[in-house]
């Protein structure tokens, strides 16, 4: 495909418009194991990737049992009530 462009630790970048006209051909090539990054105004705005290559994102998760060990505020202003005042202040 001539409007493919690779890209070093990347794979193929293809304008999106080229993308639509050459769908079955890209999808071979990620059948193949090629990772191919769709473009729009020469910026990534997808990746296909083969089905087995996916990254799986690992989801933070450590903030919960951390949260539930601080002492819960009994006194004193609160945060909205502190955000309130000073958008007030503001004029918001």
């Amino acid at each position: 495909m001539r409007e493919t462009v690779a890209l070093p630790g990347v794979g193929l970048s293809i304008p999106v418009r080229a993308a639509k006209a050459k769908l079955s051909a890209l999808l071979e090539l990620v059948a193949g194991g090629q990772e191919v990054t769709i473009t729009s105004d020469g910026k990534p705005k997808a990746v296909l990737s083969p089905v087995g290559k996916r990254e799986v994102r690992k989801v933070f998760t450590g903030m919960g049992d951390h949260l539930k060990s601080m002492p819960m505020q009994t006194k004193g202003p609160f945060a909205d009530e502190i955000v309130r005042a000073d958008r007030d202040g503001r004029g918001w």
